[in-house]
């Protein structure tokens, strides 16, 4: 019994040291993460020399934190060196500029001097700071050709593969935090370091697939993370966090505030569970993944059935060109009598669902691409068209444009306009002609922009209308099966 219990224990132990030295990934679907991992610390008193490899081509040096998480050990960073220069052969060349070395030939070896090596060093964190005009200028310094001297003539390309001496103590072989650090007692003991990095990003892809016929549908959502940073992640535990989250572009004063969250995995639990995280929601992969260098990965997050999502039509009907009117103001609007007069043919296609518990959804939803599709008769699934979504929280209504209807035509003229400004008043007429060349009735919302004056009333109308704000109206009219529906209003301006 007691030596069933002495290797539960270290089976535990082997466990808990197992995950605890999992790196932890904070995503952010703005092109960057926040990356935390251990780093075991063997110090003595006073000042130790610490080199650390496992880091990203992409970290951002000044925002990088280490720490005892425990806070036994006091840790002071007297300096600290990012190292973004792996040892490549450009980098040799770059080094041996000036001086001669071998270059393996079909014909045997050849010796020759490197006048100048075109190497340029691409420091992400230069250019990221400095911009493209540092980048213009690193190439135009390098040019991007070698010349090397061979028998006193200059070429203008390698005569082989060069053959470099042994490296050197300093050099290395990929990107490296080095650090003098000063503690007040010596140990050993893993720390955190935590660090943002560029190169990371994820986003949301919705598919929304509807049945042959109805408004009643399915909706899967996936989570797309994709790697770029030079660093692969093993047995990482992720977090996704979505919301418009401030951070300072290249060139600016650089600054940043890292926070973390920490959830435990549940047996069974959900792939991808959410929460709301300060101004923003986290969403958190119920499982730890390896995430490899270069690679796209994708967890389903969402998996709806049963959703309402009515397809509704919108026409509106006014063409107005905003670049040509753009900047316009009241006065200017109100006394051009061609404004807002070019008919629009075209009427909307829209997806429109609530996403409450009601309607089977009721999770925050990042923003993302949404793709629809519908069955066909014969079985097969048709893409209707995709659009973006804003993030939207639950309980909020998600409305989608995905295309314009082709069997539904719109047509809108004046015919009448009127403007005393003497009186300070004006009146405008329309006539809106909808005809529908479908096989069933449908349902389209017409909706009218009053754009002559902030003051206006409806005098004169064919229909009902709703008041959605303060300048806009919306008529909402049925047309049967190969039918037209007219409408007509005056509006009443005053100023």
């Amino acid at each position: 019994m007691r030596a069933r219990l002495v290797c539960f224990l270290i089976f535990c132990c082997n466990l808990f040291a197992q995950q605890s030295s999992q790196p932890s990934l904070t995503i952010y679907n703005q092109d960057f993460a926040v990356i935390r991992q251990e780093v075991p610390l063997d110090l003595k008193s006073g000042v130790n020399q610490v080199n650390e490899s496992e880091i990203t081509m992409h970290a951002e040096p000044d925002s990088v934190i280490l720490r005892d998480p425990t806070g036994k050990h006091a840790l002071q960073v007297l300096e600290q060196n990012y190292r973004a220069d792996p040892i490549s052969e450009g980098m040799l060349l770059n080094l041996y500029e000036g001086k001669n070395i071998e270059f393996q030939s079909n014909d045997g070896i050849v010796k020759g001097r490197i006048i100048r090596s075109g190497y340029t060093a691409h420091n992400y964190f230069a250019m990221n700071r400095y911009g493209q005009s540092y980048y213009q200028s690193q190439m135009v310094q390098a040019s991007g050709q070698p010349v090397i001297e061979v028998n006193g003539q200059l070429r203008f390309s390698l005569p082989g593969i060069p053959v470099f001496p042994s490296l050197t103590d300093d050099s290395i072989l990929k990107p490296r935090l080095e650090w003098l650090l000063s503690t007040d007692k010596p140990g050993r003991f893993p720390a955190e370091l935590s660090y943002v990095t560029g190169g990371m990003s994820w986003q949301a892809d919705y598919n929304i697939i509807a049945p042959e016929k109805g408004d009643v549908v399915d909706i899967v959502g996936w989570v797309t993370i994709d790697n770029q940073t030079g660093r692969t992640f093993d047995n990482a535990r992720i977090k996704l966090m979505a919301g418009d989250v401030s951070k300072i572009q290249p060139g600016e004063t650089r600054a940043y505030a890292m926070k973390a969250a920490m959830a435990a995995d549940a047996v069974g639990a959900p792939a991808v569970t959410e929460k709301a995280f300060d101004e923003y929601h986290l969403y958190t992969l119920g499982r730890t993944t390896t995430l490899r260098d270069r690679e796209t990965k994708q967890v389903e997050f969402i998996h709806a059935a049963g959703v309402t999502a009515k397809q509704i039509y919108v026409y509106e009907g006014a063409k107005i060109d905003p670049n040509h009117y753009g900047g316009w103001n009241w006065e200017n609007i109100r006394n051009d009598h061609s404004y807002g007069t070019e008919s629009n043919p075209k009427i909307w296609v829209m997806r429109e669902f609530v996403n409450s518990e009601t309607n089977h959804l009721g999770m925050p939803l990042p923003k993302g691409r949404v793709r629809f599709y519908r069955h066909n008769d014969d079985g097969q699934v048709e893409f209707t068209g995709e659009n973006m979504i804003d993030h939207t929280p639950k309980d909020e209504t998600v409305r989608i444009y995905i295309g314009n209807a082709f069997d539904l035509t719109g047509e809108r003229r004046r015919t009448n306009y009127t403007v005393e400004n003497a009186k300070s008043m004006g009146t405008e007429t329309f006539e809106i002609r909808i005809r529908n060349h479908k096989k069933e009735p449908v349902e389209v919302r017409v909706v009218e922009h009053l754009y002559r004056g902030k003051n206006w009333d409806i005098t004169a109308k064919s229909d009902n209308y709703k008041k959605t704000d303060s300048q806009t109206i919306e008529f909402p009219i049925t047309i049967a099966s190969d039918g037209e529906k007219t409408i007509t209003y005056t509006a009443h301006y005053t100023w």
